[in-house]
């Protein structure tokens, strides 16, 4: 079997618009973990917002990987090990608040339980604790806050706002924060932010090194921009029929959308080897 790894986003991708995974994709899923394929649920989500669609697929027994915060942290979710971790630079918390007041977005980051943020009751921030079905929390400082209330490396500051404004927002923060962060928008109203080299792409060869393997054991399913990195390096990148058209451009093969079991018919296809 080729491909012994197998990397998912999550929004767009292995959920439905209703969040759901859908009853054919998660067969495909159990079946293709009980052959010891290892899933690796790839999301710019926070573990907690991840962990419940792993106990979903059961990757408790099967050995597979939660990685979150858009590869800022790799777990094992049979040994609940962390594999891999990236710190978000500590100097670079408050330039990148006083960046979002200025262009008017709102940050947010997390802690255990759900989301930090200045702005508890902003559109895009309430999206983000819908997504993930956690609670927000508001505290008067973000900056001031985090090192007495998220006493932990936070894995990343996610930039929020109208879907209109973010490309220009993105442009501007690439440009003022080149060769410190990795910055890449997950969604229209989403911008990443992540310690300099972060990507699903590069935690996912850290991962595949730990294992023995090589992009070649790698499928990886996605449809965002923050999933064009880990599309590219897989040996079967896969964009869904749904994709951003720069995804779609970058896959060795297109499957249909998730609304439609994009995600099983692919497994389906080169890892069960089933005619779909």
């Amino acid at each position: 079997m080729q491909y012994k790894v197998l990397a998912l986003d999550l929004d767009g991708t292995l959920t439905n618009t209703e969040k759901v995974i859908t009853p054919r994709t998660k067969a495909a899923l159990q079946e293709a973990a009980r052959r010891g394929v290892c899933i690796v649920l790839a999301s710019g989500r926070p573990t907690v917002g991840i962990e419940p669609l792993a106990r979903e697929l059961e990757l408790e027994k099967y050995g597979g990987c939660i990685l979150s915060y858009n590869g800022g942290k790799i777990i094992d979710c049979r040994t609940g090990q962390t594999l891999v971790q990236h710190a978000f630079p500590a100097d670079l918390i408050e330039p990148v608040c006083t960046f979002s007041r200025y262009w008017n977005v709102v940050p947010l980051t997390y802690d255990k339980n759900g989301i930090v943020t200045e702005v508890p009751d902003a559109p895009y921030v309430l999206e983000e604790a819908r997504i993930n079905k956690i609670p927000v929390r508001k505290v008067e400082n973000l900056l001031c806050n985090l090192p007495a209330t998220v006493n932990y490396p936070i894995n990343k500051l996610l930039l929020t706002g109208d879907p209109v404004d973010m490309p220009h927002v993105e442009e501007l923060m690439q440009q003022e924060f080149a060769g410190k962060l990795s910055i890449c928008r997950s969604a229209p109203f989403f911008i990443e932010t992540m310690p300099l080299g972060v990507g699903k792409d590069t935690s996912l060869e850290i991962l595949l090194r730990a294992k023995g393997l090589t992009p070649a054991n790698l499928m990886a399913c996605g449809d965002g921009w923050n999933d064009l990195p880990m599309i590219r390096l897989a040996g079967m990148g896969v964009a869904m029929g749904n994709a951003q058209p720069p995804v779609k451009a970058a896959a060795n093969y297109l499957t249909a959308d998730n609304d439609h079991d994009g995600v099983g018919l692919a497994v389906e296809k080169f890892i069960l080897n089933e005619e779909t």
